[in-house]
């Protein structure tokens, strides 16, 4: 018998997702008997909600033909990544042939790193009229932004400033919560969503690190922890703020222990600081460093800000 996840209203869209929104990335490359079952593993533990996005592999493709006998059951997020409008208008077409839903629930502009992703994204040929559209045509009912790295809050706080988004997606675990630097920005940014009727998506909340040199053995582009009692203090720790939601690693393998970690949670509530600490110091928990950041990768215009705190 599985313990249900816990539900909570997803801003004011009117629905009740689960506290912990299936990564879609953990079915980016695995077969379709493997998508299967992880789709009757999320079923079991009461997740009705999934996040993928176009560029997840296969992952909207096997989420799009379980849709067909579960659309009624998920409320379904995607996301395009492609800043112009051109280039997103084509993004998001492809994602509604993968997905053939119809429609979407939540259509998500994806990883905003840096304050010209911004620029770019809300000019007059940037992707924001790709939101305007879908939802005017009632293509998505609602629309999100996403922001990985260190400035993911200040970004997000710029996007939700500049329009009437209906979530935002942003890091957030333990080792961010205890950052003189980081901390600050993440509740400014958590006061802004609540008080707006904003729904707050949260990742990375397994992460230990950046891989390093040791041998890599999860396909997560981070150094996820492994254990299951480690990824059971810091997911009940993210449930613990009652306005976030969990967004589950990309790795299925690491799924199982995500839920039951979450559906523990319901009886067992939050870690106590303690544990936390011991974690942090037995595990060594950090961040990836900023350019670690996939979209930074070999971008000769990345910005430069000083995270040597977070590397500590």
């Amino acid at each position: 018998m599985y313990r249900k996840i816990g539900e909570s209203a997803f801003g004011e869209t009117g629905h009740q997702s689960s506290r912990v929104i299936f990564g879609g990335t953990a079915v980016s490359d695995v077969d379709p008997a493997e998508a299967d079952r992880v789709l009757e593993m999320l079923l079991r533990y009461g997740v009705n909600h999934i996040d993928t996005s176009v560029t997840y592999g296969d992952s909207e493709k096997q989420i799009g033909r379980c849709m067909k006998d579960h659309r009624n059951r998920f409320f379904l997020a995607t996301k395009i990544d492609a800043r112009t409008y051109s280039e997103a208008r084509r993004e998001f077409d492809t994602s509604l042939r993968n997905l053939n839903p119809g429609y979407v629930d939540l259509l998500q502009m994806h990883e905003l790193v840096r304050d010209s992703d911004a620029d770019t994204f809300f000019s007059t040929s940037g992707a924001v009229r790709v939101l305007d559209e879908a939802r005017q045509r009632g293509l998505a009912r609602f629309v999100g932004v996403t922001a990985h790295g260190f400035d993911a809050p200040k970004i997000l706080q710029r996007c939700i400033d500049a329009y009437d988004f209906d979530s935002v997606l942003v890091p957030f675990n333990y080792y961010l919560s205890i950052h003189p630097q980081y901390r600050p920005d993440f509740d400014a940014l958590v006061e802004s969503c609540t008080a707006r009727g904003i729904a707050i998506q949260t990742i990375k909340a397994i992460a230990r690190g950046p891989w390093g040199d040791g041998p890599r053995t999860s396909g997560v582009w981070y150094r996820p922890l492994d254990r299951p009692e480690d990824i059971d203090k810091t997911v009940r720790f993210v449930l613990s703020f009652p306005d976030l939601f969990l967004c589950s690693a990309g790795d299925s393998a690491l799924l199982p222990w995500i839920l039951e970690a979450a559906a523990r949670f319901e009886s067992a509530g939050g870690p106590d600081v303690k544990e936390m600490e011991e974690l942090l110091r037995d595990r060594r928990l950090t961040m990836p460093d900023q350019h670690g950041w996939p979209r930074l990768w070999d971008d000769p215009g990345r910005d430069t800000a000083d995270t040597s705190a977070a590397r500590q």
